[in-house]
């Protein structure tokens, strides 16, 4: 049965409207796997399974009157900590929010509920998900299914190790910095971050009608194919109800292209956030791929500014951002200390310090260059379609719970700082960029790497549609053997 574990959510929809299991069958068939294989894993921490098998009932009666709810009917789901789903904590990982029980779905909830999905859990996250790690004192640490003992991406880590263990069909994530892209590399499965406000993020987020977008930060689906991405993606996407009265969605479609009409940028490597050998290998093995396509690839182009600049300028903006999250008391103190900093000191802690505590003039001149930078990205694309990079340095790497500056990260033997790697999720997070990771099988230690497709703003189908014609050509999820009953 492990087959309709693993199985896409597409597929597992087809299966129900053809009557080949029912929604409730199919759902008992991942509660049983959450009670066998979660315990270790940690990866569901909120449990919704007895709601979810009366709405499979309600389904599968839906069906048997010849009714769909859409797309995804009946297809078991669960979804990251950080949304709100009515009846469930929404805590972020903070103890100090464990009673912050929600009354409504978000919004982009209550689109994957049109869509059919049957939600039954919630997944594990950071604390106030900001890690490349999932683990915190509410609900504790998860593991990665390829390897207990290493992580399994964060924020979304919960969520891509959930996918990949075939304890759900679908998932859903947000990232900011890399949180949706680094668990799908992680944890070898397919994840998308969309240009930026292409989804509606109502709801994602912590107690209190929050209705702003967070700077930079996206909701986005994670799946084990990219057509499931594609299903959820046309199914969350839209304005929201003010921005309706104007707007309406015409992205780009990918549907009738072939890949040998592309032209493809690749961006390796970088010196301001180097990536082992076998990482650099794989973004290698996709651009061959896409060569032996008929693309033409292009490994020297790039727009027409440094990584340097781009990153410094994504962590200034980051930083202010992340720091909105801070308790009023720890900001405050937070300001004390940076005012009595060395006015001299320009080292990168101080720099980050000072972007947590930014003026609106200081934030406002990074917003302006990250415009800048927006509009050299928007010139760069009119000569290369997709830029094909890495997402994080290496494979996934030990539990590490020291405190963030003494953590590192090994590449090819040689120490580097943990947050470095941000530096790949930010260069084109910053810029509002649609990004599909797709994965490219495991290496000699059986644990997966994935790359990301990068594309211009609000050309996510075309991404996603480039992940589905590689995985067409072997660029699959690969199921961790240790889960394969």
């Amino acid at each position: 049965m492990s087959e309709l574990a693993f199985a896409s959510a597409t597929e597992l929809a087809a299966k129900i409207k053809n009557k080949e299991i029912s929604a409730a069958e199919l759902l008992q068939h991942y509660l049983d796997r959450v009670d066998k294989y979660n315990p270790e894993l940690n990866a569901i921490v909120v449990d919704m399974r007895e709601q979810a098998l009366t709405e499979a009932a309600a389904m599968d009666a839906a069906l048997a009157r010849g009714e769909l709810s859409g797309p995804f009917h009946g297809v078991p789901m669960t979804v990251k900590e950080s949304y709100n789903v009515a009846g469930t904590p929404t805590t972020w990982g903070n103890p100090e929010w464990r009673d912050n029980v929600t009354t409504e779905d978000a919004e982009s909830i209550k689109k994957l509920k049109a869509a059919g999905v049957n939600i039954f859990g919630k997944t594990n996250v950071p604390l106030s998900l900001a890690d490349f790690q999932s683990y915190n004192d509410v609900y504790g640490t998860t593991n990665n299914p390829y390897d207990h003992s290493r992580v399994p991406g964060g924020s979304s880590g919960g969520s891509a190790a959930a996918l990949a263990a075939g304890l759900t069909g679908i998932e859903t994530g947000s990232d900011i910095g890399g949180s949706i892209r680094n668990p799908a590399h992680f944890c070898g499965i397919f994840g998308h971050k969309p240009t930026y406000n292409l989804l509606w993020i109502r709801g994602h987020a912590p107690p209190g009608d929050v209705r702003s977008a967070s700077d930079i930060s996206v909701i986005g689906p994670m799946a084990r194919s990219a057509r499931d991405l594609d299903t959820a993606l046309r199914a969350m996407a839209g304005p929201d109800d003010i921005s309706a009265r104007g707007l309406q969605l015409n992205l780009p479609e990918w549907r009738g292209r072939s890949l040998s009409e592309l032209r493809v940028a690749v961006w390796k490597n970088d010196e301001n956030a180097p990536v082992a050998k076998e990482v650099e290998a794989r973004v290698d093995l996709v651009a061959q791929a896409l060569r032996d396509a008929g693309a033409s690839v292009d490994e020297d182009a790039r727009p027409a500014f440094t990584g340097e600049h781009s990153n410094d300028t994504y962590s200034r903006l980051l930083q202010a951002t992340m720091a909105m999250r801070m308790p009023d008391e720890d900001y405050e103190s937070l300001k004390k200390y940076v005012a009595g900093l060395d006015p001299s000191d320009n080292s990168q802690g101080a720099k980050v310090l000072r972007a947590q505590v930014s003026s609106f003039k200081d934030w406002g001149e990074a917003n302006e260059l990250r415009h800048h930078l927006r509009w050299q990205w928007h010139e760069f694309f009119k000569t290369h379609d997709i830029l094909v990079t890495p997402i994080m340095a290496t494979a996934a790497f030990s539990h590490d719970h020291r405190k963030f500056g003494e953590r590192t990260l090994l590449i090819d033997n040689q120490e580097r700082p943990y947050f470095e790697q941000v530096f790949w999720a930010g260069l084109t997070g910053v810029s509002y960029l649609p990004s599909t990771v797709i994965p490219t099988g495991l290496n000699g230690e059986g644990l997966p790497i994935g790359v990301q497709i990068v594309g211009p703003e609000y050309d996510d189908l075309v991404t996603i549609g480039i992940a589905a014609e590689l995985e067409r050509l072997g660029f699959v999820f690969t199921p961790p053997g240790a889960y394969r009953d």
